[in-house]
């Protein structure tokens, strides 16, 4: 059994992580890490668990893992790598934006499995990507490989308000996000370096992309609509991204636009094309809580102990 802990149990990626975990048939939760939590039940914070779980929040940590899951949020994953020694047996993997960007001042490994599962495979830390980030790279991350992106990239997407943490702000309250739409960071989204990162590694020449996030009315689920020129014909960009996808479990191609209600509850992300004169247009939907955080985490673990990818998250979407 793999021993796994959790720093930051108390949050929403945490809980979604607890919530795989708990049917995952080769783990067992040994540490819950909460700081104004330690000692009470995790149903009082992570109440969907109510009779799945006797488990407590843990008040001090321990290194009786064999990995943990950080999941305190941006900022707090290189305090807790700067204030404790991890024996160097555990591994790591971070849900924050804290080592994302590859360059050389550590030693984490960007874990998009469709592009690096071989560095998973043998990394010992893990930088989990961006949910935002996640349903972008996989929509344009085909034409990249193949050095296609020879034009500027136009992204609008749409994510649920669980995107902005568990956290009260002014803009993701209840009274203020319902029947609300409204666009943020327009062009200055912080996973737009993420994004090129990855595009670009694989010898594309960079091409500038124009990002606008949309703050939805829904609690969970990421929508974008991907632009760019092409001289491909569809049929000749379908077939570039079934073949460059085959052995991606959680990648699926669609005939039908899609709809973010196909992919909650999932770790799926699924991808439509469209052409309209020399425009693709590719749509990407996913969970931005599972494939986007949690469910992408423990994808990244199964590859990096060497189990089967798909394991503990078989899961269904939520139809109605």
């Amino acid at each position: 059994m793999i021993r796994v802990g959790i720093i930051g149990a108390a949050g929403y990626t945490a809980g979604e992580l607890i919530r795989l975990l708990l049917n995952h048939p080769q783990v067992s939760i040994d540490l819950l890490l909460s700081s104004s939590n330690g000692g009470n039940p995790i149903t009082k914070v992570h109440t969907d668990l109510l009779g799945d779980t006797n488990l407590v929040f843990d008040a001090q940590i321990h290194y009786n893992v064999d990995v943990l899951f950080l999941c305190s949020g941006h900022g707090k994953s290189v305090e807790f790598m700067q204030q404790h020694n991890v024996p160097d047996n555990i591994r790591v993997i971070d849900l924050s934006a804290d080592y994302r960007k590859i360059d050389g001042t550590h030693s984490f490994v960007y874990g998009l499995p469709e592009q690096d599962k071989a560095l998973i495979e043998k990394a010992r830390y893990i930088a989990n990507p961006g949910c935002f980030a996640t349903s972008i790279e996989l929509a344009y991350l085909p034409l990249a490989a193949n050095k296609l992106i020879t034009s500027e990239m136009n992204v609008t997407a749409i994510t649920g308000s669980t995107g902005a943490g568990q956290k009260p702000t002014d803009t993701s309250h209840f009274s203020w996000k319902n029947n609300n739409v409204s666009v943020y960071k327009a062009f200055e989204h912080q996973h737009l370096a993420e994004i090129k990162q990855c595009l670009f590694k694989t010898g594309n020449p960079e091409q500038e992309m124009f990002f606008l996030p949309v703050r939805g009315n829904f609690s969970r689920g990421i929508l974008s609509m991907c632009q760019t020129n092409s001289d491909k014909s569809i049929q000749e960009l379908k077939q570039l991204y079934s073949g460059f996808y085959k052995d991606s479990p959680f990648v699926i191609l669609s005939d039908e636009n899609p709809d973010v209600k196909q992919v909650v509850n999932t770790n799926k992300c699924v991808l439509y094309l469209e052409k309209h004169k020399n425009k693709v247009l590719i749509i990407s939907a996913i969970d931005n809580l599972l494939k986007g955080a949690s469910g992408q985490a423990l994808q990244n673990m199964n590859i990096m102990f060497g189990l089967e990818e798909t394991m503990g998250l078989k899961l269904k979407p939520v139809a109605f």
